[in-house]
């Protein structure tokens, strides 16, 4: 008798992360914040008004005051969305903590309604790249070894690609960078661990690291990223991704072949054949 296969391990533990966002200090989530800003500075772009909005966040008290009429729901594994009832679904800063992205984009996409927005804010490629190099060069010289401490992270590329793979039309993603500075690399850990963004992967090492290990990344940290004050940078890239619910009122693309100006005509410039 064959047996099933056995599934993948999940790339992060659900209810470590639960344990670490519950252990959050509220003056540490300006990530948060930002992104909450970030979020209304766009829709003032849009011409269009928003009477149905939902937001998907851990931190709930983030959005209330901004958004006192939206219905905000945690990122769990199956979001407490009911299809087709939202015209605005805002997924806040938690998409990089996700099993499966496509999966919670999906589940966005159908509690759209008709030509509704989806608008997702979530950590990037680069986030942490300074620690994250610090920490493998240091680990590999301690312990030669490396292992699982900083979440890989999406780049802009392959996350705007999940918009299209969820089914919503008018993809854009596009990045707001930011800089942060610490005292030291433990200044920076602490940090994160009060914005409850700790190490919650399943593969993480389950036992206290070695106090050389701490003293190496710090040493590596400042032999290559150390600013003129002294601080230490720490880069947070926040990737923005904007996709609407399909609608038969949206721009279409023409067919190929269908344009009825030649494009040196429309530029009054001279028309060169390309050698064969």
């Amino acid at each position: 008798m064959t047996q099933a296969p056995k599934s993948q391990p999940e790339l992060f533990d659900r209810q470590a992360l639960a344990i670490h966002r519950a252990r959050h200090q509220p003056e540490a989530l300006f990530l948060h914040e930002l992104a909450r800003d970030e979020v209304e500075d766009r829709l003032t772009l849009v011409n269009r008004t928003f009477t149905k909005p939902t937001i998907v966040s851990p931190f709930a008290n983030i959005w209330q005051d901004s958004f006192p009429n939206a219905r905000i729901v945690p990122d769990d594994t199956l979001l407490d969305l009911t299809p087709g009832s939202h015209d605005l679904v805002v997924h806040a800063m938690a998409l990089h903590w996700a099993n499966d992205p496509v999966g919670q984009l999906i589940q966005c996409r159908r509690a759209l309604s008709e030509d509704g927005l989806l608008l997702a804010i979530t950590l990037g490629g680069r986030t942490l790249h300074e620690l994250r190099s610090a920490l493998a060069e240091a680990e590999a010289a301690v312990s030669g070894g490396l292992s699982p401490r900083i979440a890989p992270m999406g780049e802009i590329r392959d996350l705007g690609g999940l918009l299209q793979r969820a089914g919503l039309a008018l993809p854009v993603a596009d990045v707001v960078p930011l800089t942060a500075q610490y005292r030291d690399s433990l200044h920076l850990m602490q940090e994160l661990r009060a914005m409850g963004e700790g190490n919650a992967m399943t593969q993480r090492v389950r036992h206290p690291s070695p106090r050389a290990l701490f003293a190496q990344t710090e040493a590596i940290y400042r032999q290559h990223f150390e600013l003129p004050n002294g601080k230490l940078p720490a880069t947070f890239e926040l990737v923005c991704l904007t996709g609407w619910s399909p609608s038969d009122s949206q721009p279409q693309p023409l067919r190929p072949g269908s344009a009825k100006t030649r494009l040196a005509e429309a530029l009054k410039v001279p028309e060169t054949k390309l050698p064969d």
